[in-house]
């Protein structure tokens, strides 16, 4: 049995090397046609002023003696634009929620009964860019969240590829590849007239054995599908009022597993 696995592992990477010293077949063509498919669902998800979808998110850890570890977490987005915005994630170590009401983001560590607010008037894409490079806790997906998808993931793309179809959740996709001096990035978007995400996977190509990051997206909705909701925060749960720095493991990088740390 391990000599036939040995034997397949060969031949498969033996196709995949192949693969890799065959022309491009009319690339330009191909590179163009990726573009023209990322822009329709940029341009789809921009003209939505609701949307709601479940995830499933997948990070990979390289730990100090390269071992690799998988975290993995569901959740919730309901979006309101411009400025509505309420998040759920639950994984192994964080059961948290995040509402946002135009004014006011409010983080509700669930199992602790906790939560912090922090005071960030805008809109949704502000707000994105607050949690990211002020508070240091990205929203989940956010990048799918933006007015402009197309503007902000093309950034610095140096290679685009078209690597046709591939099946997410039973719904068939463009799969399509990207390149940048940091990241690699795939996106699978859904064919027809709704061309929404389904699987979008980063992978940190100048780190030790390039970790992952992906979403997968599913019960996808918009418009009046979307049910009403408040985006205001209601304690029900009579939880405590706490400074941001104070609400622990409510990242999908645990605390114990931060960056650096030997454990």
């Amino acid at each position: 049995m391990i000599r036939m696995l040995m034997r397949t592992t060969l031949s498969n990477a033996a196709f995949a090397l192949v693969l890799g010293l065959l022309p491009p077949a009319d690339a330009r063509a191909g590179e163009e046609e990726a573009k023209s498919l990322l822009k329709a669902m940029s341009d789809y998800l921009a003209s939505q002023q609701a949307i709601s979808f479940a995830y499933d998110t997948n990070l990979e850890v390289v730990t100090e003696d390269h071992q690799k570890l998988l975290l993995a977490s569901s959740g919730k987005i309901e979006l309101g634009r411009p400025d509505k915005l309420r998040a759920t994630r639950m994984g192994g170590f964080a059961n948290v929620e995040m509402v946002f009401d135009g004014k006011t983001v409010t983080l509700f560590g669930k199992d602790a009964n906790l939560y912090a607010q922090v005071e960030v008037p805008g809109t949704v894409d502000h707000l994105v860019e607050e949690m990211r490079d002020r508070l240091g806790r990205p929203v989940p997906g956010a990048d799918l969240l933006l007015p402009d998808v197309y503007g902000e993931l093309m950034k610095d793309v140096v290679d685009v590829k078209d690597l046709g179809s591939g099946v997410i959740g039973g719904v068939e996709c463009d799969h399509l590849a990207f390149r940048t001096k940091e990241v690699d990035w795939q996106v699978w978007i859904a064919q027809g007239d709704h061309p929404r995400p389904c699987r979008y996977v980063i992978t940190a190509n100048k780190v030790d054995q390039g970790p992952q990051y992906s979403i997968q997206i599913s019960e996808w909705k918009t418009g009046v599908d979307v049910a009403a909701e408040d985006y205001s925060f209601a304690n029900k749960t009579d939880a405590k009022k706490v400074d941001l720095k104070d609400l622990t493991d409510i990242d999908e990088l645990p605390d114990h597993l931060a960056m650096g740390d030997s454990k």
